[in-house]
């Protein structure tokens, strides 16, 4: 268990030095800003989304090492995934760093399953949802 605990802290670290999908998007047709008053997190999402479905999923922004590998990981997962699609992965994301549980989510949460150490540290599920919870916002509006 400690060399998987360990391989889960060596992803986060990985992507939070080396965040995938940095960048602004100039075709996003959704975006979102996301701020976290309490440890300085902040974001601005951008979403390019044809017919229902995610064709490109960018970011900016800083934090600690748990937000930008969370915002960094979902960008990556929610690429070529159906608006319905990604809403239950965001779900399941919050079910997964809320309770720890990978067997809670109602569906295969993949790589994001790094994530669940996170409920042990309860002021930084804000830090690993923040991204999420941008996502849900800029799909909404």
């Amino acid at each position: 268990m400690d060399d998987l605990h360990n391989l889960y802290q060596e992803v986060i670290i990985d992507h939070s030095h080396h965040p995938h999908n940095f960048c602004v998007c100039n075709e996003a047709n959704h975006m979102g800003d996301g701020y976290n008053p309490l440890c300085g997190d902040k974001l601005t999402l951008y979403i390019k989304e044809e017919n229902g479905v995610v064709e490109e999923a960018t970011f900016q922004g800083s934090g600690c090492a748990i937000f930008m590998a969370s915002a960094s990981m979902m960008t990556d997962a929610i690429k070529g995934k159906k608006i319905d699609e990604i809403k239950e992965l965001y779900k399941n994301f919050h079910v997964l760093v809320t309770s720890g549980d990978i067997n809670q989510t109602t569906k295969n949460i993949g790589k994001l399953a790094v994530f669940a150490g996170v409920s042990e540290f309860p002021v930084r599920v804000k830090c690993a949802i923040l991204p999420w919870h941008t996502l849900k916002e800029a799909l909404d509006k």
